[in-house]
């Protein structure tokens, strides 16, 4: 997930270059105060240092210990103990990466990384453990070829009179006349389906913008903190998340938003945003989650390692990191794909009619 604003913390490394630290905060929070500078141990540009960066930066700054700890038994200090006895200044470069990926893999959070310039590691278990539950082929039969296209959104009315829009990503903001070009042309439908399956998100701004045009006053969406201390449990109180509604073309018929394991990040809190909508019901499957805001950091070597800093929450104060059940249940059966149908698609426009 991005942001507008964004506040830099620095630390200095072994040969006294600054390196930035980034939180990207919401734009609620742009007027907040923080702590501008943190003071870091340095380390050395060697396996060890470098595995004692990573483990202190994480240990410091990483915002998710006491829940990963209650669903997974993960124990910081022993993973530590644990990866120190296989580091060693006579490892290759891809044995430590390997062995640095393996250790933050530990906290299973699709927002932590390590990006080195021959990989990048990632634990994908959120989606690759589930039914993928979208087909681009399946898709077509219903978007055909002369679908329209804006913002990088496809749109088309479905011949039951239902309005379609494909939003796979969120990784740039929209134009607000694009978005009304979208909904006027889509205006005649009984009702509309907004598919955000396999959207891995981007930026906030861009969903808050999107979930704008279904709400006709300021709603409480959610919550969310910030880490202001080193402590595993040093947070901000809780920022209550609002929606303001759009001052241009809004939406007030029926909506169904489809959901999927790949729906991450950003689209995450869409959907998060869209359930408090009076208008709104979801179909599919649990989301994927990713309710931290992501940090990031570098190592001696000049490693990049990106993170969840800021969590976030529904309105009932629950993380949604770990996803959101849709209101509907359901994945696209063997049956339906042999017979070129999406069930997910169908459910929903059974459901508006």
């Amino acid at each position: 997930m991005n942001a507008t604003h964004h506040i830099v913390y620095t630390m200095r490394n072994r040969r006294g270059r600054w390196s930035s630290l980034t939180v990207a905060l919401m734009l609620l929070l742009a007027g907040s105060t923080f702590t501008s500078c943190i003071d870091e141990k340095e380390f050395a540009d060697n396996p060890k240092g470098n595995f004692e960066a990573l483990w202190k930066i994480m240990d410091e700054h990483y915002c998710f210990f006491d829940q990963k700890e209650a669903e997974l038994g993960v124990d910081w200090d022993e993973v530590h103990e644990r990866y120190q006895r296989q580091v060693d200044d006579g490892m290759t470069t891809f044995q430590l990466f390997e062995v640095l990926c393996n250790m933050i893999g530990e906290l299973r959070d699709g927002h932590v990384n390590l990006s080195a310039g021959f990989d990048y590691g990632r634990n994908w278990s959120w989606k690759e453990d589930y039914p993928t539950n979208f087909s681009d082929t399946l898709q077509r039969r219903y978007l055909g070829t002369d679908y329209r296209i804006s913002s990088g959104m496809q749109y088309r009315i479905l011949d039951d009179n239902i309005g379609y829009i494909y939003c796979g990503s969120f990784a740039s903001t929209f134009g607000e006349g694009n978005i009304s070009d979208i909904l006027f042309f889509l205006l005649p439908c009984d009702g509309l389906i907004i598919d955000v399956r396999n959207n891995g998100g981007g930026q906030l701004t861009a969903a808050e913008q999107l979930a704008a045009r279904f709400f006709d006053e300021k709603t409480h969406v959610g919550f969310m903190q910030h880490k202001d201390g080193k402590g595993h449990n040093d947070f901000s109180s809780m920022q209550k998340q609002w929606i303001k509604p759009s001052k241009e073309l809004r939406w007030h018929k029926p909506v169904i938003v489809l959901t999927n394991r790949s729906t991450f990040s950003a689209a995450n809190e869409f959907v998060k945003y869209m359930r408090c909508s009076s208008l709104v019901r979801t179909v599919g499957d649990r989301t994927g989650g990713g309710a931290g805001m992501p940090f990031s950091s570098e190592l001696p070597n000049g490693w990049g390692v990106r993170f969840s800093a800021c969590p976030m929450y529904d309105t009932d104060k629950n993380s949604t990191e770990n996803g959101i059940e849709p209101d509907f249940k359901t994945d696209i059966t063997d049956a339906d794909m042999l017979s070129g149908r999406d069930t997910i698609i169908e459910l929903a426009r059974q459901l508006l009619k």
